[in-house]
C-alpha cells in the first residue's frame, strides 16, 4: 500500500529551484506526485511512494537544493481514491 503526504515547505523556497529539484529528487526514489509553489511564498508538495521513499523524501526536503532555506515543513497524511502517476508540477495556487 503506498503511503501518501502532502507537504507544505516554508522558507526561502521560491526562486531557488525547489520545485525542479523536488521532481529529480521524487523521480529519484521512485514517488509519484507533484509540486507547486503558493502565492503566500510556501512550497507545496503531494508525494505518494512506497514508505521508506516517502520517508526519504520528506528528509531530503528538510534540506532541499544548496540556495534554498527551509525553515519548516508541515506534514499531513492523505487518502486520495486516484493515486497520481509520474511527478510534475503544477500551477502556482
Amino acid at each position: 500500500m503506498a503511503l501518501q503526504a502532502r507537504l507544505t515547505i516554508t522558507g526561502r523556497v521560491q526562486g531557488v529551484g525547489y520545485r525542479d529539484w523536488a521532481i529529480t529528487t521524487g523521480q529519484r526514489l521512485g514517488l509519484a506526485g507533484w509540486v507547486r509553489n503558493r502565492r503566500d511564498g510556501a512550497v507545496e508538495a503531494l508525494i505518494v511512494g512506497e514508505e521508506a521513499a516517502v520517508g526519504q523524501m520528506i528528509e531530503a526536503c528538510r534540506r532541499g537544493p544548496s540556495l534554498a532555506r527551509v525553515d519548516e515543513i508541515d506534514v499531513d497524511p492523505v487518502d486520495l481514491d486516484v493515486l497520481p502517476e509520474g511527478f510534475i508540477r503544477l500551477p502556482t495556487v
